[in-house]
Order: C-alpha cells, then structure tokens, then sequence
C-alpha cells in the first residue's frame, strides 16, 4: 500500500493533522498554496529540465499568480463536486487581511479559494483528485 505525506508526516513527528473540516479557510489555503508551489516547481523540473533557478522561477511565478489561479479555478469550477464547492466559496468568501500587488480583489479571493480548495483535497488524501484538478486548470491556460 502507497504511503502519502501526511501520513508519513503522523508517523515521523508523531502528530495527529487536524481534520481539514475543522480549519479555516485561510488555513486550508495556507497549506494549500505550499502544495501548489511545490506541485508547480516539481512539474517544471521535470518539463524544462535543469536550467539556472532564476530561468525557472519565472516560469514559475507564471502559474503561481493570483491572475492565473483566478483564471485556472474558474475553468474547473464546473466539475466541482458539492463538497469541493463548498470549499471553494468558504475560502474565496474568507475575510483576508492582505491582497496581491497584481491582481484586483476578486482574483485574488478566486485564488485565495483554489488554495484553499487544494488544501483541504491534501489534509484528506485525495491527492489524484488534487492532482487532476491543477492538471486540467494548468491545460485550461494553453
């Protein structure tokens, strides 16, 4: 049986993570812009290769926008199910103190739910289905 991260995290640091129900949506997308991130700079690697880090930064920082993430759940919003609208809207709605320097407010909440939308999807596992939705909202952008 396949390990994941969370539960190779429970058994190493001894920890019990919370039950994605029970965290905010600001938390969710806390957690969930890291797994973006590391998601995105994972795919990169192995797209382009290995190239100086600033070269793959700015192909990062592509993806990594509020803009583009506005752009990319939008796409995918649709196939939603129930749950994960909910989730959604939960963090898009959350009240946030701060705001990206390129994106009006509205991207920035889109994206702000996406976030929170992929964290919940890693607290509870279901990283095929994470997966599949960066998959289609990154081909949404081609």
């Amino acid at each position: 049986m396949e390990k994941n991260l969370t539960k190779s995290l429970e058994e190493v640091f001894k920890m019990n993570i919370a039950s994605p129900t029970q965290l905010s949506p600001l938390v969710l997308a806390y957690i969930g812009d890291s797994i973006y991130d590391l998601v995105i700079k994972t795919y990169l690697l192995e797209t382009k290769g290995n190239m100086p880090v600033n070269k793959l930064n700015q192909y990062a920082s592509h993806f990594l926008k509020a803009v583009t993430q506005s752009v990319m759940i939008e796409q995918i919003e649709p196939i939603l199910s129930k749950d994960e609208e909910t989730i959604y809207k939960r963090g898009r709605n959350a009240k946030s103190y701060t705001c990206a320097k390129n994106a009006s407010v509205a991207e920035y909440r889109k994206a702000t739910g996406f976030e929170a939308l992929l964290g919940w999807l890693y607290l509870k596992g279901e990283f095929d289905r994470m997966m599949e939705l960066i998959k289609m909202g990154m081909d949404s952008l081609k």
